[in-house]
């Protein structure tokens, strides 16, 4: 299917190319093909064409089947240079229709393996430690296709075209008559010119958005003064983004979208419920709310737990009987719930221990505003037993100790905890869970010292990825000799009291990131001269000194 790539510029033409890193153009158009209708390659203006692509990647791009090369191909739109989110990627993956019905299996599975399988094959990069994918450049060079405009135009007149918009702040939409728009992205900077301030795209753009009735796909990617009532006219919509948005209401009509998928309305941050009309629409599969501790946790209608099909949960406020409603959604896979507290805590965590097939859980402390540590503590948590499948789990609150079910969450592979401040080593548990990959302790100890009690000869036998934030840590003194066998990644961040990094790091031999934000300067004078030893192993060292 074809694809169109608008930038908008302040004194610069309405159309212009976007720069593809390891491609030079003067061209005005991008175009990417899906597998259904072939690869093909056009030469541009000046442009060099295939044969500045290596043979090698030609090849493996001919070799796969249509069903990896069409989510190939859609990676590389979404994606560009930057990355997207895997959860992101699928959610759109299903509702372009590209991942074929396979009865039996759950729609967001399949689409995960196909990801994992051009993964596998390095058509795919992880990055952000698993939870982010990007094209590599020789294949995004392989998919972004770019031809004349005439040749361009002459082809797309009729056919279904995917459309990116690049705005930074001209209230001005491009002209695209004529064209059949399936899918549309728009990332917005705009700003107010005598402020600074962002402003929003506003409503008569929208209502010009709105007048595109045969999308499938609206992906809004920054400030929206207000969504106009005429978004309910989008009947054939699956996926609605309204990401840092920063809308305060939604419109009633959005009731009208029976075919809605998912719609994502994180980091709105004014936004503190949802229109009793969300009721109507029942094959919601993924709805995505506040995810910031800036942003108001939100309240859904009674009745939400009507909306059977829902996957994905987050940024619901944990009181008003949400816990009888989720009782009825038993086909939740990820929860995120906020504000929790001693009024509604029991209830909440009997109704998520009955969550069967729940594998991803953030649960958020009531806040705390009297005091620095930002959050309440946590009620009722040792009462809690965590669903069996679970292998997500984010705890945002304090802690009194470590609960004991901690041990028995063997699919645990992703955990965070943050701003728990406990006073007793929470790695004496964590360290003998079998498949935790990523681990994030966040102001979670509040230990002004640690040792090699921390991590045992063979513990975390397969941790990857370890932040520690602690404005406490002065010294980390030593590490046992076959202790973190598989580390890769160690990041200290607002650790910048850390003056003493621990005898040991020298062995493990697998680690290839060593970040420091902020870098005390005594610290960093000695890891650059008498110590080095400890970590001239390691290829990529970053970090920043405060002044």
């Amino acid at each position: 299917m074809p694809y169109f790539n608008f930038t908008q510029e302040m004194g610069k033409p309405d159309l212009v190319t976007e720069e593809i890193r390891g491609i030079e153009s003067e061209a005005s158009f991008f175009l990417s093909t899906s597998a259904a209708e072939g690869l093909r390659s056009s030469r541009v203006a000046d442009i060099t064409g295939e044969s500045s692509f290596s043979e090698t990647f030609k090849s493996n791009y001919a070799k796969l089947p249509d069903y990896l090369k069409s989510c190939l191909d859609y990676s590389a739109i979404v994606c560009g240079r930057y990355g997207v989110e895997i959860g992101k990627l699928v959610r759109l993956l299903l509702a372009e229709g590209l991942i074929e019905d396979r009865p039996g299996d759950i729609m967001e599975d399949v689409a995960e393996n196909v990801l994992k399988e051009l993964i596998d094959l390095g058509m795919l990069q992880e990055e952000r430690h698993g939870t982010v994918v990007k094209v590599p450049a020789s294949y995004l060079r392989l998919c972004i296709l770019q031809l004349e405009k005439r040749d361009f135009v002459s082809k797309t007149a009729n056919s279904p075209v995917r459309l990116r918009i690049r705005d930074d702040g001209r209230d001005i939409y491009p002209n695209v008559e004529g064209l059949l728009i399936q899918s549309l992205f728009i990332i917005s900077g705009r700003c107010n010119s005598s402020f600074g301030s962002p402003r929003g795209l506003s409503q008569a753009y929208m209502r010009n958005v709105c007048g595109m009735h045969f999308l499938l796909v609206l992906d809004l990617d920054g400030r929206i003064e207000r969504l106009p009532d005429e978004l309910g006219d989008l009947i054939h919509l699956r996926y609605l983004g309204l990401y840092g948005s920063n809308l305060d209401e939604l419109p009633g009509t959005l009731g009208n979208l029976k075919r809605l998928q998912t719609l994502d309305i994180r980091r709105c941050g004014k936004l503190r419920k949802l229109p009793i009309q969300i009721l109507h629409i029942q094959q919601l599969r993924h709805l995505l709310m506040s995810d910031s501790i800036n942003h108001y946790a939100i309240r859904v209608p009674k009745g939400i737990g009507t909306l059977v099909n829902l996957h994905t949960l987050s940024g619901i406020y944990g009181g008003d009987d949400i816990a009888m409603e989720l009782i009825a959604l038993t086909q939740l896979r990820e929860l995120g719930v906020r504000r929790v507290s001693d009024d509604h805590a029991s209830e909440l965590f009997a109704a998520i221990k009955k969550l069967e097939n729940l594998t991803s859980l953030s649960l958020e402390a009531e806040g705390n505003y009297f005091e620095d540590t930002r959050f309440s503590i946590f009620p009722e948590l040792d009462a809690f037993s965590p669903p069996p499948l679970l292998q997500e789990f984010f705890l945002r609150g304090r802690l009194i100790e470590m609960p004991v079910w901690f041990a028995s969450m063997e699919n645990l592979t992703r955990l965070s905890l943050c701003f728990s401040y406990l006073s007793e080593n929470p790695a004496s548990v964590l360290q003998l869970l079998p498949k935790l990959k990523h681990l994030k302790l966040w102001e979670a100890y509040k230990a002004r010292h640690i040792g090699k009690e921390f991590c045992n000869a063979g513990g975390f036998p397969v941790l990857e990825t370890l932040t520690i934030a602690s404005e406490f840590l002065a010294e980390w003194t030593e590490i046992e000799t076959g202790a973190f066998p598989r580390l890769r990644y160690l990041s200290f961040n607002v650790c910048g009291n850390l003056i003493f990094l621990p005898e040991g790091l020298q062995n493990i031999s697998t680690l290839q990131d060593l970040c420091f934000f902020p870098w005390n300067p005594d610290l960093k004078r000695r890891l650059m001269g008498e110590e080095n030893y400890k970590i001239k192993h390691v290829p990529n060292i970053r970090g920043f000194v405060n002044r």
